[in-house]
């Protein structure tokens, strides 16, 4: 059996001929938590929907998806249906646009139920009441029939973990699945995720822009830019001295919430367009480090003495622990 439950190598992606993603690399062991960080427009999204074969029909991919070392990027109709869901359950940050609005709440789940673990009748229902109970719908037995109107945004959220986990997957993404609800719930959703992982041992993917939500949730982060991880360690090595400019960048737009007030620095710019990457380094337009080889000559993604992966020419040095403000920030 393969000793990562899930490996990427070379994935590439464009639409008509135009490259997003740029060959990413990423193994994700069972049980473990690893976040996706960066702007909209990165290719986290993107990255996974690929591996999942869920792009549409004008998307070319090309690279290796594997599940306990087996290939399913290319594969069949019917052995992607036996990942998603199964093997790989995906929930969105906007759980309305998931849920349909014409089936009652409990017959998604238990549809989902009969899909991936063939129950029926009773036994779906008695199973698909656990689930309500374990994301935490109050009086799931009286609401087993409603509607998803007839839901609150932070309940059909935990609907959609709901119907994630009828499948019992080994690895769960969660595509900023807080970005639409308040800070209140937003919390108890991060709650949830982390306690689910601890009682089911599934692995987690976090795509998110939040920093202090990644630091919550995960062990591991990713720093995505332009279609590429720019820079991948600990969250305590990355959050402690980020190294790549792009994700000091990020760090140093988080506000303090102690001492005097402090002008945030923000990243100037914005991401370019994948039909106008600049040559070499796509973040050398926006880098205040920026020298003539990061324009002439893409970096290449290398492990440092620390154990993280990092993409740049000149990496920043030590700053003032980032990790604190984060906390700070969410606290």
């Amino acid at each position: 059996m393969a000793s990562n439950l899930v490996e990427l190598r070379g994935l590439t992606v464009a639409f008509d001929g135009v490259q997003v993603l740029h060959g990413i690399d990423l193994d994700v062991a069972r049980g473990e938590a690893i976040g996706l960080v960066g702007e909209s427009g990165c290719g986290k999204s993107v990255t996974w929907l690929a591996a999942l074969g869920l792009l549409p029909g004008k998307a070319t991919v090309t690279g290796s998806v594997k599940i306990d070392g087996r290939e399913i990027l290319g594969a069949p109709r019917s052995v992607l249906e036996s990942v998603r869901g199964k093997r790989i359950a995906m929930i969105f940050q906007d759980p309305s646009s998931s849920l349909n609005p014409v089936l009652r709440v409990g017959r998604q789940i238990t549809e989902a139920l009969a899909i991936h673990r063939g129950m029926m009748g009773q036994v779906a229902k008695t199973e698909a009441l656990r689930l309500l109970d374990m994301v935490g719908i109050p009086d799931a037995r009286g609401r087993f029939d409603l509607f998803p109107h007839e839901f609150s945004g932070g309940q059909c959220q935990r609907l959609m973990i709901a119907m994630a986990l009828a499948g019992e997957p080994d690895l769960l993404v969660a595509d900023e699945p807080t970005t639409a609800l308040d800070a209140t719930i937003q919390a108890q959703i991060l709650d949830l995720l982390i306690a689910l992982r601890a009682e089911t041992g599934m692995a987690t993917i976090f795509i998110s822009h939040d920093l202090g939500a990644v630091s919550q949730v995960c062990e591991r982060a990713c720093v995505m830019y332009a279609g590429r991880i720019v820079e991948q360690g600990t969250i305590a090595s990355l959050f402690d001295n980020p190294r790549h400019p792009y994700t000091r960048g990020l760090f140093d737009a988080i506000p303090r919430l102690d001492g005097p007030r402090e002008r945030l620095i923000p990243i100037p710019g914005t991401v370019p367009h994948p039909r106008d990457l600049p040559h070499g380094c796509a973040f050398s337009p926006r880098c205040s480090h920026v020298a003539l080889d990061c324009r002439t000559r893409q970096p290449e993604l290398h492990a440092m003495a620390d154990g993280r992966l990092l993409s740049c020419h000149h990496p920043v040095g030590r700053k003032a622990p980032a990790e604190t403000r984060v906390l700070e920030a969410i606290s």
